[in-house]
C-alpha cells in the first residue's frame, strides 16, 4: 500500500476539479494543535522525550462480616511515563474493502485534502464528528478570574497520532480495487466519491485475506477470491518496512465469524493455539490467525467484531509476548444507548423487567448476520451489556443462589432478547427499535420505546479511528509502582478501549464494566493521570460551601 499523500489544498493532479476546495476552513475536529496543554506541577515533569507524572490511586478495601461493612481507604502511588514523540503509524484493516474499511480510507483522504462536496442539503466539509478523541472534550479545571470550567479536546491531553497521518492498508477476501470497493459500499455521497476516487485508486487492491466458510457465512463466498494464511506475518513486516513505520495497528473490521469452541489442548494455552495453527485445526478462526500474527510481530491487534477471537490461548500468548490486544465489537448505536439507558433506570431505582431489541439493515454486515452461527456471535455480544448494572443493585434483583444451576446461578436478570434481520432495500441505513419494560412504584409499570435510524458505517468508522489512535498511544505509556525502579508497559489487554466496544475484553480475572459513564470516566481519568491531573470530580466543593 502507498504512503499517505502529502496534505495540501489540492486534491491531486488526477482529481476532478472542485471549486469548493480550500474555500471552507479546516473543521475543528480535524485541526492540529501541537503541545496544547502544559501542567505546571511538582508531580509532572516534561523532557524532550517524555512526560512523567506522579499519581495516587485511591481506593478502598471492604470486609463484610455478619452483614456489617468495614471500609479501609487505600492509597497506592504510581508514576506514568509517556513517550512524547508520536511515531509514524500504519493501520492494517482486515476487511479493508468492506463498508467500514473503504469509508474510513475515503474520509481520511477527504480530510487530508479538505475536499468539500455538494449534497442536497448544501455544501458539506470533511470532519471527524463521531470520534470521541477528536470531537469531544474533557474538563481540565476552572478559569480563576471567572470561575468558569475549561474544557479541551480529549486528543489534546496527550500527544496522539492525527488521523490524517495514518498510513492505510490491509486485507480483504475480495480483490476489488479500493475505488470500486467504495462504490460497492454505497455509503458516501456521490460528489465526495467523485473527488476521492483517484486517491482511492492509488491504494490499489487489498492484500489477500483468508476465507473459511465454516466461520464466515457461506453467503460471503461470492466475495472471496484469496487465501494466503502463510503470508500474514510477512505482509505486516513488508507494510511496515515499505512505509518506514514505527507502529502498525492491525484491526479486524471484516465479517462477523461464528463463535469458536474452547477445546482443551487446542486453544486453551499459548503453546496449544500455536500448535493448532501449525496443524490447521478446524477450530482456529481467521480472526484468531490474524491476532496471533500481529502478536508475534509485536504489533497491537484490535477486534472490531463480536466473535471470540481472543480465546484463552491467544490472551496467554499476548501476555507472554508482551503484545497488546483489545476489543470486542464496535459499540456505535443501539448497544451504546442501552448501556446508558439501562444504567439510568437501575440507578434511578427503577427495575427493568425486559429489554427487547430489534434491528434490520441491508449492508453486507446484515447479509452476513442473516446466517444463524454469525448472528449468535452478535447476540452474545449485545446481550451482556446490562450485566454489571444488574449485579450492582441487588435491592432490585435477587442475587445468585450458591450451588444453583441455570438462571438461579446467575441471579435475577431482565428478560433480554436481540433480533437482527437482513433487509437489502435499506442499505447502510440501520433501523433499531428498543422496548424497555420496567417495574415502578408499588406494582406500576413503565414502557419506554426508542426508534433509532443511523448510517451504520458512518457511526462505526470514527470508532475505528478512536481505537487505533488510543491503542497507539497506550503502547507509548509505561508505569511503575512503589518500590519499582524500571518503568513497565501496561497489561497486554487494553481494557481502556472499553468505551468503544460492546463486549469489552478485560484482564483475566477482572470484572467487565459495561456502564458507558464509568468507561468514559476511566478513560478521562487515565489520560489526566498521565499528565499529573486529578481524576474527574463533580463534587464542585467550592460551589457547595461558603
Amino acid at each position: 500500500m502507498s504512503a499517505p499523500l502529502p496534505a495540501t489544498n489540492s486534491s491531486g493532479y488526477n482529481t476532478p476539479d472542485s471549486e469548493l476546495e480550500s474555500i471552507v476552513p479546516v473543521h475543528p475536529t480535524a485541526v492540529r494543535r501541537p503541545n496544547y496543554i502544559t501542567v505546571q506541577s511538582e508531580n509532572t515533569v516534561y523532557t524532550d522525550d517524555h512526560i512523567t507524572a506522579k499519581y495516587l490511586n485511591r481506593g478502598a478495601d471492604v470486609v463484610v462480616s455478619d452483614g456489617q461493612f468495614t471500609i479501609l481507604p487505600t492509597v497506592k502511588p504510581y508514576e506514568f511515563q509517556t513517550t512524547r514523540k508520536v511515531g509514524k503509524t500504519g493501520l492494517m484493516m482486515i476487511g479493508l474493502g468492506g463498508n467500514n474499511g473503504s469509508t474510513l480510507c475515503a474520509t481520511i483522504i477527504a480530510n487530508r485534502h479538505q475536499m468539500a462536496w455538494h449534497t442536497k442539503e448544501g455544501i458539506q466539509q470533511p470532519n471527524y464528528i463521531g470520534s470521541v478523541l477528536r470531537a469531544s472534550t474533557v474538563r481540565i479545571g476552572t478559569e480563576p478570574s471567572t470561575g468558569k470550567e475549561v474544557h479541551v479536546p480529549i486528543s489534546d491531553v496527550l500527544p496522539m497520532v492525527h488521523p490524517n497521518d495514518l498510513v492505510l492498508g490491509g486485507w480483504d477476501i475480495s480483490g476489488l480495487p479500493m475505488d470500486k470497493a467504495m462504490e460497492r459500499a454505497k455509503v458516501l455521497d456521490y460528489d465526495l466519491q467523485r473527488q476521492v476516487k483517484p486517491h482511492m485508486a492509488l491504494l490499489g487492491r487489498p492484500l489477500p485475506s483468508i476465507y473459511y466458510p465454516d466461520f464466515i457465512a457461506a453467503n460471503q463466498e461470492a466475495r472471496a477470491d484469496n487465501a494466503h494464511l502463510e503470508h500474514i506475518r510477512a505482509d505486516i513486516r513488508r507494510f511496515k518496512a515499505e512505509n518506514q513505520l514505527d507502529r502498525v495497528v492491525v484491526f479486524w473490521t471484516a465479517n462477523t465469524e461464528r463463535y469458536s469452541d474452547i477445546i482443551p489442548g487446542v486453544n486453551d494455552t499459548a503453546d496449544n493455539v500455536l500448535a493448532a495453527i501449525k496443524t490447521s485445526h478446524s477450530e482456529v478462526s481467521p480472526s484468531t490467525l490474524f491476532a496471533v500474527a500481529a502478536i508475534l510481530e509485536g504489533e497491537p491487534f484490535v477486534n472490531g467484531a463480536p466473535q471470540n477471537t481472543f480465546v484463552p490461548g491467544v490472551i496467554a500468548l499476548a501476555e507472554r509476548e508482551k503484545s497488546f490486544i483489545g476489543g470486542d465489537d464496535l459499540k456505535s448505536g443501539q448497544t451504546k444507548l442501552k448501556s446508558v439507558l439501562a444504567e439510568f433506570l437501575v440507578n434511578a431505582g427503577i427495575k427493568p423487567l425486559s429489554i427487547a431489541s430489534y434491528n434490520h439493515l441491508g449492508n453486507n454486515d446484515g447479509h452476513n448476520l442473516s446466517a444463524e452461527p454469525q448472528f449468535k456471535s452478535k447476540e452474545i455480544s449485545k446481550s451482556s451489556v446490562v450485566d454489571d448494572m444488574v449485579d450492582a443493585n441487588r435491592l432490585l434483583y435477587k442475587p445468585p443462589v450458591p450451588g444453583a444451576k441455570g438462571k438461579a446461578a446467575k441471579g435475577e436478570h431482565p428478560d433480554h432478547i436481540v433480533v437482527i434481520k437482513y433487509v437489502p432495500a435499506v442499505g447502510d441505513s440501520k433501523r433499531a427499535i428498543d422496548e424497555y419494560y420496567s417495574e415502578i412504584f408499588c406494582g406500576g409499570r413503565q414502557t419506554i420505546n426508542i426508534f433509532n435510524e443511523c448510517e451504520d458505517s458512518l457511526l462505526a468508522t470514527p470508532l475505528i479511528l478512536d481505537l487505533t489512535i488510543l491503542t497507539e498511544l497506550l503502547t507509548r505509556v509505561k508505569y511503575r509502582g512503589e518500590g519499582q525502579t524500571e518503568f513497565a508497559p501496561l497489561h497486554s489487554v487494553l481494557s481502556l478501549l472499553s468505551y468503544m466496544c460492546k463486549a469489552p475484553l478485560v484482564k483475566p480475572g477482572t470484572d467487565v464494566v459495561n456502564s458507558l459513564g464509568r468507561q468514559r470516566n476511566a478513560l478521562e481519568s487515565f489520560l489526566k493521570a498521565c499528565v499529573g491531573l486529578e481524576g474527574n470530580s463533580d463534587l464542585l466543593l467550592e460551589t457547595r460551601i461558603w
